[in-house]
């Protein structure tokens, strides 16, 4: 909104100092800093009020070391969290970009999705919450919408490339003839044409031509490949923002650690939103130029700030948890973000302890799954702790119970998550 008004500030009466809003870096530094503000003004009193409400956490681990302290803490601090990430949002952005209209829409349908699952918990005083079943359906009609939308909207488009070798262009989709070329070229670059088109290709980690387009995957089906391509991408859209979501649901377990490592993942995918969006470093980097995507680091800023923010109430010991609100909300804007960017792969890294969090409860399920049918164990009886792959899943209560104090584990985690982001980051020149 901001935006708008100060542009027809500056065209209409050249008010000076309106033309800064021009610059995404700009408007990406005020959309944390209003961000953070949002959080540090209303934390305090919206705490008070969820305690006033007595909208208070129900905790099930209270055989944990901490946890009874924890019963009752405000919950449900996610709806903050939304707020500090769409009003910065709406003030800053421009909201007739299509990148950023998903991006909202994907915080505020996972919200909805998450706070249905509190407000069951809290309200109805069914600790279970929403059935998984439907957060399920949540969530891959999510993935359906946005896959549908990257592949048939008309402003979701990746410019066109072409590699200069010497005096040899080699395209890698076909070129226009008038297009200008870096002359007297001794080595090879990529150079942008003027043209942008649709296209399923996506990136991979740590390779020199690292492109891969997801029609090659059903090239096998001849003339049929351009009709379905669409369902292979939107299968593999629907996981990806399915699993990382319900993983980052899964890393909300102790204090601060879920939101530190939201921080840190939403500071990666700013520097690639900001270098994916800006023709020039694109160029530098060699990678995927994606026209008016730059536009996506108002909204991450925002994501940013509101992490960080929320950070502040929710470092041990936590003064209110985000519940489902934020941690499906947080999650699913990670995997939307990176698919937007063409870096959904790369997620596999950046978002390592999601992963491992994630593959730790598969473990200790399939073990206990294993033991229980070799051993021939009765219904009702449980699996035996030390026969189990860890103590308690997720991995970080595997910890817990090891008597590692829950500080140190959500400090551990988050330096581990700083060190993925700068992995994923280096990505762009390391292949």
């Amino acid at each position: 909104m901001l935006y708008y008004l100060f542009d027809w500030l500056d065209r209409a009466f050249d008010f000076p100092g309106a033309g800064v809003f021009q610059y995404i870096s700009f408007r990406a530094a005020m959309s944390v800093i209003t961000s953070l503000v949002i959080m540090l003004i209303f934390g305090k009193p919206f705490i008070k009020f969820l305690k006033k409400k007595q909208i208070g956490e129900t905790v099930r681990d209270l055989d944990l070391d901490g946890q009874k302290a924890k019963e009752g803490t405000p919950t449900m601090g996610g709806l903050l969290i939304l707020a500090a990430i769409v009003i910065p949002t709406l003030l800053f952005a421009k909201l007739d970009n299509i990148y950023v209209l998903i991006m909202l829409g994907t915080t505020i349908w996972l919200g909805l999705v998450g706070f249905i699952d509190d407000y069951i918990k809290v309200f109805r005083r069914n600790k279970k919450g929403l059935p998984g079943m439907y957060k399920v359906i949540g969530q891959v009609s999510l993935g359906l919408a946005v896959a549908l939308l990257i592949m048939f909207h008309p402003d979701i488009t990746v410019r066109k490339t072409m590699e200069l070798e010497g005096d040899k262009v080699t395209a890698t989709t076909q070129v226009e003839p008038n297009v200008n070329v870096a002359e007297n070229s001794k080595k090879s670059v990529i150079v942008y044409s003027g043209e942008n088109i649709k296209s399923t290709k996506t990136t991979i980690p740590f390779v020199k031509n690292n492109e891969l387009d997801y029609a090659k995957i059903i090239t096998w089906m001849g003339d049929w490949t351009n009709k379905w391509v669409w369902l292979v991408y939107a299968i593999i859209v629907i996981f990806i923002i399915t699993a990382v979501s319900n993983a980052a649901n899964l890393t909300d377990g102790i204090d601060g650690l879920a939101t530190g490592v939201a921080a840190v993942n939403g500071s990666a995918l700013a520097v690639l939103a900001w270098v994916s969006g800006n023709i020039i470093f694109a160029n530098y980097l060699n990678i995927m130029y994606l026209p008016n995507i730059g536009e996506l680091t108002i909204f991450i800023t925002a994501y940013m700030g509101a992490t960080m923010g929320f950070l502040w109430f929710n470092t041990h010991p936590a003064e209110i948890f985000m519940g489902d609100t934020g941690s499906l909300a947080l999650g699913g804007i990670i995997a939307v973000f990176a698919i937007l960017l063409r870096k959904e792969l790369l997620l596999i890294i950046l978002c390592g302890i999601y992963l491992v969090e994630d593959l730790s409860v598969i473990i200790q399920t399939v073990g206990c799954k294993l033991y229980r049918r070799k051993h021939k164990l009765p219904i009702g009886v449980a699996v035996p702790i030390e026969k189990r792959p860890f103590l308690m899943t997720p991995l970080h209560h595997h910890f817990q119970k090891k008597g590692i104090p829950e500080e140190k584990i959500v400090q551990r985690f988050v330096i581990v998550a700083i060190l993925l982001a700068v992995v994923s980051i280096v990505t762009l020149k390391l292949r």
